[in-house]
């Protein structure tokens, strides 16, 4: 895509020149490895800079795409015909007075933004540990997990401990809005139905839990996840693929089809959590679409469910892959958490 001259200028306006570039490879940028290019990339590292480059982008028509870990998102082969903003917006600031931490929306959730609460001795983010996300992907999906261990009672969800959240509303207005504002639900907030982009958050902690039980909740809730996520940084994914099905579960469906270990081209679906993909070999986003299509045909086939995708398509797809699937046997070394449970 061309941008206009004046629109590059006024895009370049305030960033340093390597921070605003072309043809950028987006596949480092995010968690799952793969992908294209950017036509044009921003570098944005405040929430000033967020809200400019965003407002510009807007004024001059030019498509734009709010990056921040990559975490949701499978970028297509042939990459992204527009503008990717990558958010770095990352000063944080916490008044132990009021218990009050204020982010920008580019502050790493864990460790940075945990890590600074827990050894402040304020709770009410330990739970989120392990979760890769930016504080704007945070309240996009109204980030969740298990309450604490050992009761694991109910879903923890980041609402409740949001207190107000500085936006840059789809009208062009910047203001601050309260936690009602985002209308949240399970994976889901007003971010889905409004293109407006959040600046910077405030969350209300707590001082009412130790500092030595918040590690343990961390420690728990980390151990939870290692046994059924793979390490990112060796297989790398999106987490869960497919959206959750009440009662039911998605890769319970998947795994009584039998397909876990099913790879096609470098994407496979692991043996650890059957709703979870990994590039094991410099997967393209063609293999991983052909992976989705597969589950989705055979769970279909063999259940009468249909299983929706929960991740973020970005950019423009290649052909489907020619590649035809295989089975790969689970390693006899992992012992995953269905096992686990089973031997318990």
């Amino acid at each position: 895509m061309t941008i206009p001259s004046a629109a590059a200028k006024d895009l370049r306006a305030g960033l340093e020149p390597d921070r605003f570039r072309q043809d950028v490879p987006l596949a480092p940028f995010t968690t799952f490895k793969l992908g294209g290019s950017a036509d044009w990339y921003a570098d944005v590292r405040t929430a000033d800079e967020l809200a400019t480059v965003t407002r510009t982008a807007r004024e001059h028509d030019i498509p734009f795409f709010l990056l921040g870990t990559g975490a949701n998102v499978i970028v297509g082969d042939r990459g992204y015909r527009g503008l990717v903003i990558h958010n770095r917006a990352r000063h944080r600031r916490l008044d132990p007075d009021t218990g009050r931490l204020w982010a920008e929306s580019g502050a790493v959730v864990y460790p940075d933004l945990i890590e600074h609460a827990v050894s402040a001795g304020l709770s009410g983010l330990e739970h989120y540990v392990g979760i890769p996300s930016t504080v704007g992907g945070a309240l996009w999906q109204n980030l969740h997990f298990l309450s604490p261990p050992p009761e694991r009672t109910r879903t923890m969800f980041l609402e409740e401990v949001v207190h107000s959240a500085e936006i840059l509303t789809e009208e062009g207005e910047r203001k601050t809005v309260g936690v009602d504002y985002f209308d949240f639900g399970y994976d889901y907030s007003i971010l889905h139905d409004r293109d407006d982009v959040v600046l910077a958050a405030t969350f209300q902690l707590h001082a009412d839990r130790g500092r030595d039980r918040m590690r343990e909740i961390m420690d728990a809730n980390l151990q939870w996840r290692a046994e059924r996520h793979p390490p990112l940084d060796t297989e790398p994914s999106v987490g869960s693929i497919f959206k959750k099905i009440e009662g039911i579960g998605a890769g319970r469906l998947i795994d009584d089809c039998g397909l876990k270990g099913a790879r096609i081209g470098g994407a496979m679906i692991t043996h650890r959590h059957a709703n979870i993909f990994v590039n094991v070999d410099e997967a393209r986003a063609a293999d991983v679409c052909a992976l989705i299509e597969l589950a989705q045909n055979t769970v279909e086939r063999e259940t009468g469910y249909r299983l929706e995708t929960e991740i973020d398509f970005i950019g423009e797809f290649a052909p489907p892959t020619d590649a035809e699937p295989t089975m790969v046997p689970k390693d006899p070394d992992l012992v995953t958490a269905a096992e686990r449970a089973k031997a318990s």
